[in-house]
């Protein structure tokens, strides 16, 4: 289980998820039934991006290359990884650092998002057995020398107490930011609308709150935003959409909408799920200054920025949070 024989399996795992393998497939529809806002499209979005900008040869070796990790690590540590669950697969990049860096992984999945993480664990333990020793499930952590545990601010709380002893890495509610400068085209709006509706705004790469210059005009945003219409069909969208509406009209607040989102002017970086949050800015320097600042914000979109309908598309080395997941893994 040295370190080019890891890569060569994490290769084979992304084949298999780009494959039309039965047990694949059963494993996402399941995924599916478990999860309501696990949908075929966000589902099949989740693990194609990970297996194209992970689970690729010259990407894993050139990543590995970064941290001159020795070829068998001589004093693996028992890592506990508390997964999140909102969006399909959510964890496994921690667990991609874990095993790459030849420590032992012992998780604690989600209940939102437990199925597919486990497939894949189990079929990297089919290809080789000796997997079983490095991937492992509990339900309680205990015996490990490192955690990752990532959750909400409320449970942050409890993990930084429970592993305060421990090398670790807590991660909170974060969420991501938009800056137009009202000269998009219909295209840029467009890929906007990605970062915006793609898993239903549940990810911190998700954009849940535009700055805009004063007298933008909010039309051509709606328009093209129209695209995700459909997602006002999803019974569970429809109905936080339906609530926030009310709660909006009981207290007479302004808003704009389309058939999907809510547009709100709201100073929060943090929108509910179907809602959209904007404020607008005088000074794009200044604007970006606070932003910078800001330790809620994951990331920006916009020009000089992530470019628009890639903030779901994240690099190998692109850590959440801004801490560097191997490096901290390295030097246990």
């Amino acid at each position: 289980m040295n370190l080019p024989y890891r890569i060569d399996l994490l290769v084979r795992l992304g084949d298999y998820i780009l494959s039309n393998d039965p047990q694949w497939q059963a494993a996402k529809e399941k995924a599916g039934w478990e999860n309501g806002w696990f949908i075929p499209e966000f589902i099949e979005r989740s693990v194609t991006t990970i297996a194209h900008s992970f689970l690729q040869k010259d990407i894993l070796e050139k990543w590995a290359a970064g941290y001159q990790l020795p070829l068998a690590n001589p004093h693996p540590k028992p890592v506990g990884i508390v997964m999140a669950g909102n969006i399909p697969l959510v964890g496994f990049h921690d667990l991609l650092c874990v095993f790459i860096a030849g420590h032992k992984a012992i998780i604690k999945p989600s209940s939102k998002d437990d199925t597919l993480i486990r497939h894949l664990a189990a079929k990297l333990i089919e290809w080789e057995i000796e997997v079983s020793e490095l991937i492992q499930f509990a339900e309680m952590l205990k015996n490990c020398e490192a955690y990752i545990a990532t959750g909400s601010n409320n449970s942050a709380g409890y993990f930084e107490y429970y592993f305060k002893k421990y090398p670790h890495i807590i991660r909170r509610n974060r969420t991501s930011v938009a800056i137009l400068t009202g000269h998009e085209t219909h295209d840029e709006l467009a890929k906007l609308a990605d970062d915006v509706y793609c898993y239903f705004g549940l990810g911190c790469r998700n954009v849940t709150k535009i700055h805009v210059p004063k007298e933008y005009d909010f039309i051509p945003l709606l328009t093209a935003f129209k695209k995700y219409d459909y997602l006002a069909e999803h019974h569970k969208y429809k109905n936080n959409y339906d609530y926030n509406l009310a709660i909006h009209l009981l207290n007479k607040k302004m808003y704009m909408s389309n058939p999907s989102l809510l547009l709100i002017e709201e100073a929060s970086p943090f929108s509910p799920i179907s809602q959209l949050n904007y404020e607008f800015y005088d000074n794009r320097d200044i604007l970006i200054e606070t932003l910078k600042k800001d330790d809620s914000i994951q990331c920006i979109a916009g020009k000089g920025f992530v470019a628009f309908g890639e903030t779901q598309n994240p690099a190998i080395s692109d850590y959440a949070d801004g801490v560097d997941t191997l490096q901290f893994l390295a030097a246990l």
